[in-house]
């Protein structure tokens, strides 16, 4: 089955992928499509549409945008011409961007630690095995984080003990995981790909499909256990993301959204970014400081 984890992993850049069962294992998995990664500034709250940056401007698959807390620098995911998955680092100040990962591995789904000292990846190892891993920001071996958990496609750290997976399978599985016992609970099935940390909580929200095209946005309280639904999202849309004021943010087709809950009752029209050329907004990542958002979109 690990070539139908693989073909999940990297097709998941379509809004609702669904994982697929082959009665032949495949020699090689399929390159994923081209995709690239956006920069555009935020001033006053407003999205400054004419100021787009394309900081991956190559033909393949550079996905996955993280800010770092420091809202100078994100991470990315690039995967070459030979198929092998690697770690980049931007800078926005330079417009420069640096290879991090140069391993026989895969990683994926690069994200800050809570400490700051590591960045935590999905690896796919030798043998097709999908763990969490993380490196050391200045330079090391990289460290295997949860030993026994396997199958792991994407991640949010909730605090620097413990972390919410999304675990692939028939169905997918929320699940939260405690470091230093290395055990986890699953919380949710049937997920989508889009989890994180709600700032200013220990909350986690994530994506609850009700049909292959529709789903919901749900907090999930792990003092409580209790799961509450925020908003739906739009049909055959996946993925969102918090600014640090408390701010969701979603899209639908090349416009942007935004929705404060508590307060609005509903989805808010921000940005249309027809005219940068964009031709379906996937992945979502706003920086820490409120001043930059990145948006991922088909070649």
């Amino acid at each position: 089955m690990k070539n139908v984890f693989l073909f999940i992993l990297f097709f998941v850049t379509v809004a609702f992928a669904q994982p697929q069962t082959q009665t032949q294992p495949q020699s090689q998995p399929a390159a994923p499509p081209g995709t690239d990664i956006f920069l555009f500034p935020i001033k006053q709250g407003k999205v400054m549409v004419a100021d787009m940056r394309n900081i991956t401007q190559r033909k393949g698959y550079d996905n996955q945008p993280q800010f770092l807390t420091g809202s100078k620098q994100l991470y990315y995911t690039s995967i070459g011409d030979d198929g092998q998955a690697d770690i980049f680092l931007y800078d926005i100040e330079s417009s420069k961007a640096k290879q991090i990962t140069h391993t026989s591995e895969s990683e994926f789904s690069p994200t800050q630690t809570p400490d700051g000292k590591f960045f935590s990846t999905v690896r796919v190892e030798k043998d097709g095995t999908q763990r969490l891993w993380k490196f050391p920001v200045d330079g090391g071996e990289p460290v295997l984080v949860l030993q026994n958990i396997k199958l792991v496609g994407y991640h949010a750290w909730i605090d620097s003990n413990t972390v919410a997976l999304y675990i692939l399978g028939e169905p997918s599985t929320l699940q939260i995981a405690e470091i230093d016992t290395g055990k986890s609970t699953v919380v949710a099935s049937n997920i989508g790909r889009s989890i994180h940390k709600i700032p200013g909580k220990k909350s986690l929200s994530f994506v609850q499909k009700l049909t292959e095209t529709t789903g919901t946005i749900e907090e999930y309280d792990p003092n409580t256990k209790q799961t509450s639904t925020l908003i739906q999202l739009f049909p055959e849309t996946e993925d969102c993301a918090w600014s640090s004021d408390g701010t969701l943010w979603t899209s639908k087709g090349t416009v942007l959204y935004s929705f404060r809950p508590g307060k609005d009752k509903d989805w808010i029209q921000e940005a249309d970014l027809t005219a940068s050329g964009l031709k379906q907004i996937t992945r979502i990542a706003i920086s820490p400081d409120g001043k930059w958002i990145s948006v991922v979109s088909a070649e």
